[in-house]
């Protein structure tokens, strides 16, 4: 099973979203909550696992930045870019 589709991700998104999606799924199949097949749960949550710590993996090899304050910043207008990099004018 792929990374991305285990975990449900978009091609867009966000670290904030994988984070989210995962802490969802690791609720939903955390073997204490599953009394009557925890071999399963215990399977599922490992995949989990797996499945986040290559997305995790993809994105630190990644090229380009995806923290909040990049992805912000990739978005500036002219006169905010110079702004950022020289100050107010």
């Amino acid at each position: 099973m792929k990374a991305k589709s285990l975990l449900g991700l978009r091609e867009t998104s966000s670290l904030k979203e994988i984070k989210n999606k995962y802490k969802l799924l690791m609720k939903k199949w955390h073997p204490d909550k599953h009394d009557g097949n925890q071999d399963k749960a215990t399977q599922m949550s490992m995949q989990i696992n797996d499945a986040y710590e290559t997305v995790l993996a993809y994105c630190n090899a990644y090229e380009y930045p995806f923290d909040e304050e990049s992805i912000k910043k990739a978005t500036y207008s002219p006169t905010e870019w110079w702004n950022d990099k020289f100050g107010e004018r």
